[in-house]
């Protein structure tokens, strides 16, 4: 049987696929895994805000606590960010039939700004399909942790966001489980099982992607 890699390579197209959760879910080890297992080369193993230059430095700006920004300031930084990262990378490399792997997305604005941050639903909704969605993922893939769980695994918040506190981050995992009933392309996983088990089920829903 082949390998995922050698099915990509032979199928012409690649496949964009996003790994998603609240701080701390483990999104970052599942992306790393999944790229290895789609042959997905390094530089498009992507992470958001970031991977370009650009969206690099609106990183810093969005990350640090040096600042306070409003959320609906912030929802228009990682959307800028991110047709960034669409524009530069994510497009031209699936115009190659080159698969992309990308940690965070549309979800992550939802349940952080819209959920958590309290702005109205539909417009961020709708700034998003308009302004941050082409190409659009495959699969955008959940990853389901209690956030007293994510916030031990993670340890000390690093950043403004982390540091926003335990009762913010149940407010984002409520957004992400709310995304995944309006998404039809998300699924929700249970990210509290072992590494390889998450990584398992990963495995299957990108198959049936691409079956």
């Amino acid at each position: 049987m082949p390998s995922m890699a050698e099915s990509n390579a032979e199928s012409g197209r690649g496949i964009f696929v996003v790994v998603d959760g609240v701080d701390g879910c483990g999104k970052t080890t599942q992306a790393r895994l999944l790229a290895e297992a789609l042959g997905v080369e390094r530089e498009l193993h992507l992470r958001e805000p970031g991977s370009t230059a650009l969206g690099e430095r609106l990183r810093e700006l969005l990350l640090s606590r040096e600042y306070h920004i409003e959320p609906r300031v912030e929802t228009l930084l990682f959307a800028a960010a991110r047709r960034q990262m669409l524009d530069e990378l994510v497009e031209p490399a699936l115009a190659k039939g080159l698969s992309v792997v990308c940690e965070r997305f549309n979800p992550s604005t939802y349940a952080y700004q819209s959920v958590a941050g309290d702005l109205d639903e539909e417009s961020v909704l709708a700034l998003l399909a308009g302004w941050a969605s082409d190409p659009q993922p495959d699969l955008v893939l959940l990853l389901d942790v209690d956030p007293a769980q994510a916030a031990a695994r993670r340890g000390e918040a690093r950043d403004r966001i982390e540091a926003k506190g335990l009762e913010y981050q149940e407010r984002v995992a409520e957004g992400y489980r709310r995304y995944a009933q309006l998404e039809p392309r998300a699924v929700l996983l249970d990210g509290s099982a072992s590494e390889q088990e998450v990584h398992q089920a990963i495995l299957r829903e990108v198959d049936r992607v691409r079956d």
